[in-house]
């Protein structure tokens, strides 16, 4: 599964916040809800954020094994 946890700690790092998020830079809540309980987003929006919190994918990211995983 995929923990966006360390999003939400380099964002409390930033000078962006769920309001300028949406407002300045046009995310959508429903991207932010996805975040917040870590449901898929795209690439392109892990690019978006990594361009707007001028940070890296492991800064947004990061891969836990769960059970819930697809299996192979």
């Amino acid at each position: 599964m995929i923990d966006y946890s360390p999003f939400w700690e380099t964002l409390a790092h930033s000078e962006e916040n769920w309001y300028t998020l949406t407002k300045k830079h046009k995310l959508s809540d429903s991207t932010l809800h996805r975040l917040k309980y870590n449901k898929d987003i795209s690439m392109k929006t892990v690019n978006d954020l990594c361009r707007i919190l001028n940070c890296r994918i492991e800064d947004i990211a990061v891969y836990v094994p769960s059970e819930e995983d697809q299996k192979l």
